[in-house]
Formats: structure tokens, C-alpha cells, sequence
């Protein structure tokens, strides 16, 4: 299949910059006084867990990104604009396509689309995401780009080699409850809350049980090192908030997966590191 790029305009500040850019996140609805309390508490991420994360990111070596939207709706990361190449972390859009192109198509999610949709998400599988960007393409994946408001997402003609970046993954799951149809949303949320327990480190190793997590999480080796992403959206009570930390030129897996772990603590000020697994590619 014949390569090529599609990218969208970077609009806004240099990647550097924080906050990168602003927008807002239509609020949860209000309807326990749990919801309102939250809501009246000071944005988390605050910035000074961003500048914690970063300390300790940028010591780790190699390339490191982040990208937070806190609860108040506010987009700031470091390194955020810089792209590298998705691996598995864009089978969330994957995800998002399909069930765009059902609704599209006035399709049900029939038990073998739900099958492939669920292999590929809680378990990471290549050859479901294969059948599933057959069916999307990469004119799928730009639409989800679109309308997740990403800026600088590049297609390549096969899924596992597109373009992202800190920023545009944290756009993305921000807003992923609004991109998957009302019909097909629980299913879907469900899935990305529903990843294997071997997968489940980074965020979600440091996030659970205070917050729910509904993430995707992408590894392979690269010309100069290890690469691992994460990005997850995190509810808790009336808040949201997204986080992406994306990685290369990491010495081994296992290092990539404390640098995102590390990353993730200092965001979220959580606790103590338990072991982490080693899960396969």
C-alpha cells in the first residue's frame, strides 16, 4: 500500500509553550450535591504537578511528551506538539470510527464487529485492528481527528504507522464520550475501561480505584530505542480530565513504562509504585 501524509494545521503556540491552547468541555451533568462539590474545587492537574511530571520526565532521557486537559477544560503540556509515530494507542480512534461508520450506515454493532472492536481494544490485537481499518480507513481516522479537534494528526495508509502527538491524544480522549454515538457509547466506553489487568499499568496503575479509567495504551520498538504511549480520560465524581504521556528513544520497555508511570504519579500526586509488568507487544 502506498504511503502518504495528511496532516492537519498546528494552529496556536509553539509546542513549548503552556498552556498549549483552550477550549472547553461541556460539564457533567448536575445531579447530586457530589457533582457540585467537585465541580467548585480547583482545576487537578494543577500546574505545579504538570512542572513535577515534567522534572521527572525530562530526567528519565530519550523523548518524552505530555499533555493534560484538567477539569477545568484547559489544554498545557510539554513537548506537546511533537509528533511520533501512534503504534497501538490509535486503535482508540479506530475504535471511534467504526462506530461512527455504523451510525453512519444505520448498521447495528453485531456480536463478530463487537467481537473485533473488543479483541482490539482490551487485548491490543494487531489482525482485529487490520479488519477494522479495512473498514475505516484512513478517511475514518481523519474524521475522528476532525472532530476530536486534533491539529497535527498525520495518516500514513496503514493504521499503526500514523502521527500524533501529546496534545492531539489528550484532545481526543477528552472529548471520546462525545465522538462515540449515544447508541454505541456504552459499549464503547466499556471497552476502553475493560483493558486486560496485564496492560493496565501507567495510568491506570496509579489513578485506580480513585478515578475511572478508560484508556489505550500503544508499545513497539523504534530506530532509536523503545517507544510507549499512553492516553486516558479519568472521571471522579463531577470532574474529567485527560492525560497523554507519549514516548521513543526509551532503553527498555520496562523504563518506558515507569517513565509514563512516573509521569502519571506526579500528575495525579498519587502514591507509591507497585511492580509493573512487562506486557507483551
Amino acid at each position: 500500500m502506498a504511503a502518504f501524509l495528511v496532516v492537519l494545521p498546528l494552529q496556536g503556540r509553539k509546542p513549548r509553550a503552556a498552556p498549549i491552547a483552550r477550549f472547553s468541555i461541556a460539564p457533567p451533568s448536575v445531579g447530586t450535591a457530589l457533582v457540585v462539590d467537585e465541580a467548585k474545587k480547583a482545576p487537578v492537574p494543577r500546574a505545579r504537578s504538570l512542572a513535577r511530571a515534567w522534572r521527572f520526565a525530562r530526567a528519565r532521557g530519550g523523548d518524552v511528551s505530555i499533555a493534560v486537559v484538567d477539569s477545568a477544560g484547559r489544554l498545557r503540556g510539554r513537548r506537546a506538539g511533537k509528533r511520533y509515530v501512534s503504534a497501538s494507542v490509535v486503535k482508540a480512534m479506530l475504535l471511534a470510527a467504526e462506530l461512527r461508520r455504523l451510525r453512519a450506515s444505520s448498521e447495528p454493532l453485531d456480536p463478530d464487529t463487537a467481537g473485533l472492536l473488543e479483541a482490539m481494544i482490551t487485548f491490543s490485537d494487531n489482525d482485529a485492528a487490520d479488519a477494522i481499518y479495512l473498514r475505516v480507513g484512513d478517511a475514518g481516522l481523519l474524521e475522528v481527528a476532525r472532530r476530536a479537534r486534533m491539529r497535527r494528526f498525520g495518516a500514513q495508509g496503514y493504521w499503526a504507522s500514523s502521527e500524533i502527538t501529546a496534545a492531539d491524544m489528550a484532545r481526543l480522549f477528552a472529548r471520546m464520550p462525545r465522538l462515540l454515538p449515544r447508541r454505541f457509547r456504552r459499549a464503547g466506553l466499556g471497552m476502553l475501561a475493560g483493558v486486560v489487568e496485564e496492560q493496565r499499568w501507567g495510568i491506570p496503575e496509579v489513578a485506580e480505584p480513585r478515578w475511572r479509567v478508560f484508556f489505550k495504551g500503544g508499545w513497539r520498538a523504534t530506530g532509536v530505542g523503545k517507544l510507549v504511549h499512553q492516553a486516558a480520560l479519568l472521571r471522579r465524581g463531577g470532574r474529567r480530565i485527560a492525560i497523554a504521556v507519549l514516548t521513543d528513544g526509551q532503553p527498555s520497555h520496562e523504563y518506558a513504562v515507569g517513565t509514563v508511570q512516573g509521569t502519571a504519579r506526579r500528575l495525579l500526586r498519587a502514591g507509591p509504585r507497585r511492580a509493573v509488568a512487562d506486557p507483551h507487544s
